[in-house]
């Protein structure tokens, strides 16, 4: 279901059953003698004890709930999630629709607990003490049997229930922890560098050369610094760290503030996702020959579920450029397709060409795109925005800013060019706004002017 926006079709027939996949994944580590080092987990319209003892005894460790947990939550399934207009305030960003949400975290605590007792009386009526007694063990399914339908005769279940024979003599559940090899990844390094810094709140600069084999370079250093400060992290500019190279999957995963990562080199999927207050900025190496702004220099899905702080990137990135974004501010030079999609915050500048589907499902936030080639409404989905040129002075300021910012960061030709012939460059910017977000802005806006004006009234009197 993804958003549980998906057609009703696609959540009800797509994919497969979980014991399918289930039982061909257990048997196929058991075949290669590989079942004992990792743990499964499993999922797929999971409600009751009875549901997770059936995927433990398919092979299963770990069982995730999602529906049932949301309805516990009060979810009555409008699927509406990308609307932002969730009726009992559970997925939106609308402050009048969240004062409805009822859950608390006690009613999940009862429920898992129910769930937990009905595992504990199917475990004592099959003589097992312990849920890795029944992980894996088939032979406790019994196939039932409905004599007045003799078409279930026909279903035959036996490859769900096979047992590989190098089963007999080889761990059916995991039983060896792996070594994930954390120990000297770079985030430990910047670690034990920065530590004083983070104690005392001290200025310091680090650089590092960086491989796509470091990933998440820069979470453990956020969940250390969100430990001792939390939401408010560090003064900007606190610990600033160059790298070059190319950077694995997720380069400034959930950065917080007090951090700024500069990049010369390029990087791969996912860079800032979940970025939560922190800067990061993107350049090509020293010495390329090339056009920034024509190249992609990050991979897709970048800026992936933000919710605060800034990204300079001086190229272009690939699909699903700030999806679910919800406060993060981002200047980039090209985007793929699905940019902005289900954006609920924060503005994205683009001075560049896009793909297709541009701002699907945007509720909030707005982004401002250079529209050179004048075909940008064939790329932008209009079903929730509008589109206007720059003529606002307040926009026109806060643009102006942001392309101004992008060039100090990483001085970007493309910056340049724009800020040195502004008066050119202006005309052919697109604001895109969701409509029902510009509504709410021009009536806070209108609040405000009236505000004023009362209390100007008021100093008359």
């Amino acid at each position: 279901g993804g958003t549980g926006a998906s057609p009703a079709s696609s959540t009800k027939h797509a994919g497969m059953p979980a014991e399918v996949g289930l039982a061909e994944t257990q048997q196929t580590l058991l075949i290669n003698r590989l079942r004992g080092q990792v743990k499964l987990q499993t999922d797929g319209q999971l409600k009751t004890g009875r549901d997770a003892m059936l995927m433990a005894l398919l092979g299963a460790e770990e069982y995730a709930f999602a529906t049932a947990a949301l309805i516990v939550l009060g979810c009555v399934m409008m699927r509406k999630c990308h609307m932002n207009t969730c009726p009992v305030g559970v997925a939106t960003q609308n402050p009048e629709l969240r004062t409805r949400f009822r859950g608390r975290s006690e009613y999940l605590i009862t429920y898992f607990k129910y769930v937990a007792e009905e595992m504990r009386e199917y475990l004592s009526l099959m003589g097992k003490h312990t849920m890795d007694e029944v992980i894996g063990h088939t032979e406790l399914i019994e196939k039932k049997t409905f004599p007045d339908n003799p078409k279930t005769q026909n279903i035959d279940i036996s490859r769900l229930l096979y047992q590989p024979a190098e089963a007999l003599g080889n761990p059916m559940h995991c039983v060896e922890a792996q070594d994930h090899k954390i120990h000297d990844v770079r985030d430990m390094m910047i670690l034990k560098v920065s530590a004083p810094a983070i104690q005392q709140k001290m200025p310091i600069q680090l650089s590092y050369h960086i491989q796509n084999t470091d990933r998440a370079v820069g979470a453990m250093v956020s969940g250390r610094i969100a430990r001792q400060y939390g939401e408010a992290g560090l003064p900007d500019e606190t610990i600033t760290v160059s790298f070059k190279g190319c950077a694995g999957q997720s380069f400034g995963a959930f950065l917080v503030r007090g951090l700024h990562f500069r990049l010369q080199g390029d990087a791969n999927d996912y860079l800032g996702k979940g970025l939560s207050g922190g800067r990061i900025s993107v350049i090509p190496p020293s010495g390329t020959s090339f056009a920034a702004e024509e190249n992609i220099i990050c991979g897709n899905t970048v800026l992936y579920g933000a919710t605060s702080g800034e990204v300079y990137i001086n190229g272009r990135v690939g699909e699903r450029f700030a999806v679910r974004n919800s406060g993060a501010t981002a200047v980039i030079e090209g985007a793929g397709d699905h940019c902005c999609e289900y954006m609920t915050g924060g503005v994205v500048v683009v001075l560049g060409s896009v793909g297709r589907n541009f701002a699907a499902g945007m509720s909030a936030g707005c982004a401002y795109v250079l529209d050179e080639s004048h075909h940008f409404d064939y790329f932008c989905n209009m079903e929730m925005v509008e589109l206007a040129l720059v003529e606002d002075r307040y926009d026109i300021r806060e643009l102006r800013s942001f392309i101004e910012r992008h060039y100090a960061e990483t001085q970007s030709p493309k910056a340049k060019l724009i800020l040195d012939n502004w008066e050119e460059y202006l005309p052919n910017f697109i604001k895109v706004t969701p409509i029902e977000y510009r509504r709410v802005i021009i009536e806070k806006r209108l609040a405000e002017l009236m505000n004023k004006q009362k209390q100007a009234e008021n100093h008359q009197e």
